[in-house]
């Protein structure tokens, strides 16, 4: 079964309330806490609060709000301009498996998937949750709407707009899993760490393209993604996955090497 970005949203929501993630699974045994998305490396209690993590969202009248209003005006108007931009924006919506696992595959240089680095694509599948479920706690506090309810534009991704109306703005968890794991990457591939965090800053900014961000939104989010990647270095099984990467990693440019 696919999620699709919008039934993701509402899954998240209903295990930050129920509080139905545990943490320490086992080493061969990783759960799904609803079709197609896995059990992330936290408890519900390990999970960063972003309640406590981030500031308000800007009010209306202030400083901060007209310079969201900017950045959204800048943002729908550069739509048409550059298409090959809104594109990638539209790409880096979808965050199901395996298509998402692509998101960074051409930054890194390294296939990621289930047959060629199963490590890697589960350590993704599992961070994605960490990081998406860290927004909860002020996405269900403020209820923020979102630019396209406000400026009336449509987004990249219309199909969705019905349920993510009902999905508080601030943070944006789409930006917070897309830094998180550019974090993660950094360490895995550090000689293109440049390129990696420009790619993870891409992805936040995708947001604000398709307008169902605002830039204070994804700015809060990039906060998140760090404070839930900190976390995980704490989790053993994160350690543990960690190490399994790295000589994944060894391995295929072994071989790419061994092939020249």
């Amino acid at each position: 079964m696919i999620i699709r970005p919008f039934q993701l949203a509402v899954i998240l929501s209903v295990v930050f309330i129920t509080g139905c993630q545990t943490a320490n699974q086992s080493k061969t045994e990783v759960k799904e806490i609803a079709p197609g998305l896995l059990q992330g490396y936290l408890s519900k209690d390990e999970i960063p609060n972003s309640l406590t993590l981030v500031p308000p969202p800007p009010e209306e009248g202030t400083p901060g709000y007209a310079l969201d209003q900017d950045f959204a005006s800048k943002a729908v108007a550069s739509r048409t301009t550059d298409t090959t931009r809104l594109s990638l924006a539209t790409r880096d919506a979808y965050l199901y498996f395996p298509e998402a696992a692509s998101s960074f595959q051409s930054t890194v240089g390294v296939e990621i998937s289930e047959t060629k680095t199963p490590h890697l694509y589960m350590l993704m599948r599992r961070v994605l949750t960490d990081a998406a479920l860290s927004t909860s706690a002020a996405k269900h506090h403020y209820k923020r709407k979102r630019p396209f309810m406000v400026n009336n534009t449509p987004t990249c991704t219309p199909a969705d707009e019905e349920v993510l109306r009902k999905d508080g703005s601030y943070p944006s968890g789409h930006t917070a899993i897309g830094w998180a794991w550019s974090l993660v990457f950094t360490e895995l591939f550090p000689a293109k760490t440049n390129d990696i965090l420009k790619r993870g800053y891409e992805f936040g900014e995708s947001r604000v393209i398709c307008n169902v961000h605002w830039h204070s939104d994804v700015e809060a989010g990039r906060v998140v993604g760090a404070a839930t990647v900190a976390r995980l270095h704490a989790n053993k099984d994160f350690q543990r996955d960690m190490e399994a990467v790295r000589k994944e990693i060894v391995k295929i440019n072994s071989e790419h090497a061994a092939g020249q």
